[in-house]
């Protein structure tokens, strides 16, 4: 596939997904590198975007440009958005209660705190996406340290590779440094095995960082 079959197919992608207006997003691809420009109106119609990208085959990787510009009625003041986030996060089962910390400064959101697991810390990030008014999210929150055998981690993620139809076990390298630092290599042919290989290693106990060198094929 060239360059300009890959990008027609992103453009029909985008004008395809009713989940967000790509009228004016700008799309460049080189050597199967797509870069994203322009503007969108909501920072869930941004996430929705490069998902749609990322589902195009051919796609090898994205560097995205887009901003957020929300209309002028629709601005919503810094610490409005705070208590909003921070309603959002304490009704949520998966973020527990007094852990994550919201900063919200001209409707940038960065959370902060220390949770057990990753998936709480993707939760309170999926949660703040959701809000209005919301232009951008920075995700600081840590995982907290343990004591694990390094052999045991990465037996348990191998496990678990075998186990997803949709990986290529053998096709995937697992280290793990210092006890908790996983590092993945090899190669996927998709992004969504490459989030399925992500998702294995964070799901093993006490994993506090994921270091993702996959390439997709």
């Amino acid at each position: 596939m060239t360059d300009s079959e890959l990008r027609q197919d992103i453009i029909d992608e985008l004008e395809f997904d009713p989940s967000f207006d790509g009228e004016h997003i700008g799309v460049a691809v080189d050597k199967n590198v797509v870069s994203l420009s322009g503007h969108v109106n909501s920072y869930a119609q941004k996430v929705a975007a490069i998902a749609a990208v990322q589902r195009v085959k051919g796609v090898h990787a994205i560097a995205e440009n887009i901003e957020v510009r929300y209309p002028f009625q629709k601005q919503t003041a810094d610490d409005q958005l705070a208590k909003r986030a921070t309603d959002i996060l304490n009704w949520d089962d998966l973020v527990p209660k007094d852990t994550v910390n919201v900063l919200v400064q001209d409707g940038w959101v960065t959370l902060t705190g220390r949770v057990e697991w990753n998936y709480n810390r993707t939760a309170a990030e999926d949660d703040i996406r959701k809000l209005s008014g919301v232009r951008g999210v920075t995700n600081k929150i840590t995982i907290k340290q343990s004591d694990v055998d390094a052999s045991s981690v990465k037996g348990k993620i191998e496990s678990a590779l075998k186990r997803h139809a949709e990986v290529e076990a053998k096709a995937i390298r697992v280290t793990v440094k210092d006890g908790n630092k996983v590092v993945l290599e090899g190669k996927v042919d998709n992004w969504d095995e490459r989030r399925a290989v992500e998702n294995a290693a964070w799901s093993a106990p006490g994993v506090v960082s994921v270091e993702d060198r996959l390439t997709i094929a």
